[in-house]
């Protein structure tokens, strides 16, 4: 009974971790994206979010308990796991420690992001829109620490879409998986061409004036 929960509670992180958090992410990346068009386009996709019905509710239930559920269980593998890589060195095996060291750098930089840009405007203290992020990012070692946050957040998407089509079945061949991972490493470079022009976009706006 115990090994039948653990394969549904990983079966559940794994599908988490790509409907809806992957999703999310990729929705999130591209409205950022807007930043590079200037601050009106930015505040004006943000507004168009903002504005969308049951908010509260569809971050909860599509967001923060899903977030929340992938982090806890996401821990409990990263710390209960066996690596093999000082053993075999092969390339999966250096996927897999990096895909747990990534995710307790993204869990840091979520709680650090969602109160920047989620709690303090819920307060009151902010207001969600270009300047927001541009003070945050004026700050250079803020700036470097979203650089390391955003990079790192896109790596475990990336290599955790070639394990969901590896658990789930969908590559199952050696040649398949191969072909996975030259199509996530796709991904991973433009997902983060994406995610670091937006914040470059922010830093220095001038750049893409």
């Amino acid at each position: 009974m115990a090994g039948n929960r653990e394969f549904l509670n990983r079966r559940l992180h794994s599908l988490l971790g790509v409907i809806p958090i992957g999703a999310f992410l990729v929705v999130h990346l591209v409205v950022n994206h807007f930043a590079t068009h200037g601050q009106a386009s930015f505040n004006h996709a943000v507004s168009f979010m903002e504005s969308l019905p049951f908010l509260i509710f569809l971050e909860i239930f599509l967001i923060y308990l899903p977030l929340l559920f992938h982090a806890i269980y996401g821990f409990y593998i990263a710390f209960t796991a066996k690596n093999n890589v000082s053993r075999l060195g092969f390339f999966r095996n250096w996927m897999f420690l990096l895909q747990r060291i990534s995710g307790i750098i993204v869990f840091i930089f979520l709680v650090w992001h969602v109160y920047e840009t989620r709690i303090k405007v819920a307060l009151g203290q902010e207001t969600l829109d270009f300047q927001l992020m541009e003070n945050i990012l004026s700050n250079p070692a803020m700036f470097i620490w979203y650089i390391i946050g955003v990079v790192a957040t896109i790596f475990h998407f990336s290599n955790g879409l070639w394990s969901f089509c590896v658990s789930w079945g969908i590559t199952q061949s050696p040649r398949s998986q191969q072909i996975s991972s030259y199509v996530m490493l796709v991904v991973f470079v433009v997902l983060t061409i994406i995610g670091l022009r937006a914040l470059f976009a922010f830093a220095y706006p001038g750049w893409f004036a």
